[in-house]
């Protein structure tokens, strides 16, 4: 058992360590209130940091502010209408943009540190637009659907000719990884999955020879159509024959392959098509999105503090 002596030294030191952290929030004033919600310089700081951040350049403070605004008011609208986003939602989110500048979600929160970026606040902006997205799709879901005419219309207007698509016919082949691997193991492996790929083809040869392999797991067939794909995804399958495999991916689990061993064309789902149904979704979200939030911001009490 810990001497309380010992206790009381840790937890001294942890609020001495943490103290500046505090110090600076402590020392942050109320800027404004939206309807009774308080936004505090120390926010604004913040926000104003992300953005420059992001933009490579200094935002103007009332910029911060709107945008701090408008988070407020799609928090509050998402409690009115019973969402709430998980912590888990909001750190799996956060996580993903670290994996996407390959950073492990240590190392992103380190990197935003570095920058006098305190986590948290990136957090709050994921949490609002989440929250945000949700009420928007649930609220205007009729006026968002994308019809096939819809689609040949704006494909006609681009003038785009007979688009293809395949629908592929795949075999996950997983060489496991575990948890807290060393990058020697994670090498190794995929070392393992290249003289893997190198020595077979052939759909079930490859998927019987797998089978025997110590820690490498075999999963159930998988379909997926182009559309689905990105680019440089379908650039690999385009350059991949029947019974061959996908170069190795290191994924959550470990390292990935995939054998193709179905390739069909169609028309009915296209990369092309999958483009445009995008675009005109996105285009009639950002129209419903910018009307609601103007009319939210018109009915919103804003009281700045002097």
């Amino acid at each position: 058992m810990t001497h309380p002596l010992v206790r009381i030294f840790i937890l001294i030191c942890a609020l001495v360590l943490s103290a500046p952290i505090f110090a600076v929030q402590a020392r942050a004033q109320v800027a404004l209130f939206v309807n009774g919600d308080p936004i505090t310089s120390y926010d604004i700081d913040q926000r104003a940091k992300l953005l420059q951040l992001q933009t490579h350049k200094a935002p103007a403070r009332q910029d911060v502010i709107n945008e701090l605004i408008e988070d407020r008011l799609k928090i509050q609208i998402g409690k009115r209408y019973g969402i709430d986003m998980s912590a888990a939602d909001i750190d799996n989110a956060y996580n993903g943009i670290g994996r996407r500048m390959r950073q492990s979600p240590e190392q992103f929160s380190k990197a935003l540190q570095a920058q006098g970026l305190d986590p948290g606040a990136m957090k709050s902006r994921i949490r609002a637009d989440m929250t945000w997205n949700q009420i928007v799709r649930g609220k205007f879901q009729n006026s968002l659907q994308i019809g096939e005419k819809d689609v040949r219309t704006a494909l006609d207007a681009k003038g785009s000719g007979e688009d293809v698509g395949y629908d592929y016919a795949l075999r996950p082949i997983l060489f496991v990884v575990p948890r807290g691997a060393t990058e020697p193991f994670i090498e190794g492996r995929k070392r393992e999955a290249d003289a893997f790929r190198a020595r077979f083809s052939g759909c079930e040869e490859t998927v019987t020879y797998a089978r025997a392999l110590r820690d490498v797991v075999v999963r159930d067939m998988v379909h997926r159509n182009s559309s689905e794909l990105s680019p440089q995804l379908r650039q690999v399958m385009d350059g991949i024959q029947l019974g061959k495999i996908t170069p190795p991916e290191l994924t959550q689990g470990g390292v990935e392959l995939f054998i193709l061993c179905g390739k069909t064309s169609t028309t009915a789902e296209t990369p092309g098509k999958k483009e445009v149904r995008d675009e005109l979704y996105q285009a009639r979200f950002q129209e419903q999105a910018k009307r609601f939030l103007a009319e939210l911001r018109k009915q919103a009490m804003i009281e700045y503090k002097k």
